[in-house]
């Protein structure tokens, strides 16, 4: 098989966005926010947004299944207040659960969470426990930075976030670090603030001891880590300076990267220096980069070519394209057991 564990829902129907819109025009005006049951899409809709985007390129490409999550830019964690964000992610996790539901041989869900900028966030343990128990999510979405690029948050490693990890860890659900929209004027939300997130969180992990305290927990670090493979180097030293142990002690256990990296020498350099057994295949299609390389004739996002064109060898490959998500992402694997595959 060949598992993406990187998509996002970013052609969901008109209807969804309209809904939004009308939220947060409403934020002004509490009484006039729209109804939960104010949004109507139906299964045809979900299909025709479907078919014709990521199923059909999944069919080109030879992805078998995607781990699939409400679109992250959507996510926009800093609008209004937590009950602006609990409405909104229900909506979202509701819409690829019903995808999912419809191609249950193609996606399998992963959750976003009701974060809002300064709200404690054990406040989206209910969201998760929903998720996880009712709607079958095998993964979530974890934003660092719910202040959309101010960084108001306290770091990953801070204890405030032990509720949530303490129930990723019950669950055995793994989170995907991924930030939202930048409204930071200084960072371009995919091309700046996406890559700083990925390189500060990798930093924040190093800096602190975590996974002493959750030896379990595992993170998934998108876009093949930001900075963090070019600088391997720099995280190496800084953390014998820190006085901790080796990266491949520290964090390696935990931490995983993704091959959401859109030119062939930067995967060569991701699989070069991360062992294998820490990179999962994703394509974050149909997402950031949408276009085609006119160096190559292939989308930028078409990762497969990359990691096969590599130097791995071919159990390695099977490795990042199956077995490894397999492992970091247990319910999927059971999921995909049910199936019998």
């Amino acid at each position: 098989m060949i598992i993406d564990c990187h998509g996002h829902y970013t052609t969901a129907p008109p209807a969804l966005a309209a809904w939004r819109e009308r939220q947060t025009a409403a934020l002004a005006d509490p009484a006039a926010a729209p109804s939960p049951a104010d949004l109507r899409i139906g299964d045809d809709e979900l299909r025709e947004s479907i078919e014709p985007n990521q199923l059909r390129m999944m069919d080109e490409r030879g992805i078998d299944l995607t781990v699939f999550s409400p679109r992250a830019s959507f996510m926009a964690h800093h609008v209004g207040d937590f009950r602006t964000s609990a409405a909104w992610a229900a909506l979202c996790n509701d819409l690829c659960h019903r995808v999912a539901g419809l191609y249950p041989g193609r996606f399998a869900p992963a959750a976003m969470l009701p974060q809002s900028p300064g709200v404690d966030p054990a406040t989206c343990v209910p969201e998760l426990r929903r998720c996880v128990e009712e709607l079958g999510a095998v993964a979530v979405n974890l934003n660092p930075d719910p202040s959309g690029g101010h960084w108001t948050a306290p770091p990953l490693t801070d204890r405030s976030w032990y509720p949530l990890y303490e129930k990723l860890v019950e669950y055995d659900v793994p989170a995907m670090v991924h930030v939202s929209t930048s409204v930071n004027p200084a960072f371009h939300t995919t091309g700046a603030h996406y890559l700083n997130a990925d390189t500060t969180a990798f930093m924040q992990l190093v800096q602190g001891d975590l996974f002493a305290d959750f030896p379990t927990l595992r993170l998934v670090i998108p876009h093949g880590g930001g900075a963090v493979p070019y600088h391997w180097g720099r995280f190496r030293g800084l953390a014998a300076a820190l006085g901790k142990p080796p990266l491949e002690e520290h964090v390696l256990g935990n931490v995983f990267f993704d091959t959401c990296v859109y030119h062939q020498p930067g995967i060569d350099l991701l699989l070069d220096v991360v062992p294998t057994r820490n990179v999962l295949f994703a394509s974050e299609m149909i997402g950031a980069v949408r276009g085609v390389d006119p160096r190559t004739g292939h989308h930028f996002d078409d990762t497969r070519r990359y990691v096969e064109a590599s130097a791995l060898s071919a159990d390695q490959v099977a490795a990042v394209q199956e077995h490894n998500a397999r492992a970091v992402y247990p319910r999927l694997d059971a999921l995909l057991k049910r199936q019998g595959r």
